[in-house]
């Protein structure tokens, strides 16, 4: 089952938050809301050693263009976790134990929804999961995943209370982590949210 997060003195977090050189940003969003099934790794009230972005795992934002092939754009590998931001840098951390995991059924309907903080005109979301046999020691990479699903987002603002809806691979079992894109229609940006998972029979 998914751990929440929860802003205790989010308003003061939002007026005064300059931790690590960070200073708060615009809220936007992050995976976990009432319909999701998962919660994503920097929004886990279980994880510890979060850094700064344990105030705000709503910002989470760089560079759009992600895609498998590392020609496009986005973070670059072994970054993807943190979007290559220094607010996030302790989520680039990887090992098998490192963070604590949502449990999930082989071959699930999953409800992957982002608790949207501020809204954005949206070109699309992506997902991703990383590979049977992918490397759980060594920071992500994008040749540790394959696609999961993909859905349009056609200029428009997303809806508070929703959930993108995505089957898990049959053949996945154990921990797996699920990597999260909302591509932005009206900037430059996509926000990035990295999920663990551990995939029961």
């Amino acid at each position: 089952m998914s751990k929440s997060f929860t802003f205790s003195a989010a308003t003061a977090l939002a007026s005064v938050l300059v931790l690590g050189g960070a200073a708060a940003a615009n809220a936007h969003g992050y995976i976990g809301n009432s319909k999701s099934d998962v919660t994503a790794r920097a929004a886990m009230s279980s994880n510890t050693d979060l850094g700064a972005v344990q105030y705000e795992p709503q910002s989470i934002e760089a560079p759009k263009g992600f895609s498998l092939d590392p020609s496009t754009g986005g973070p670059e590998d072994g970054h993807l976790a943190s979007g290559g931001t220094d607010l996030a840098k302790n989520l680039d951390e990887q090992s098998s134990d490192r963070w604590d995991k949502n449990e999930v059924q082989a071959g699930q309907e999953l409800n992957l929804g982002w608790e949207y903080t501020a809204k954005h005109p949206t070109a699309k979301w992506h997902y991703y999961i990383t590979k049977n046999g992918w490397d759980q020691n060594s920071p992500l990479t994008r040749d540790e995943l394959q696609p999961l699903s993909e859905v349009e987002g056609d200029g428009s603002l997303p809806t508070d209370g929703t959930a993108d809806q995505m089957k898990l691979p049959d053949d996945h079992k154990g921990y797996h982590v699920i990597y999260a894109v909302w591509d932005i229609e009206d900037t430059s940006n996509a926000f990035y949210n990295t999920v663990d998972v551990n995939i029961n029979d």
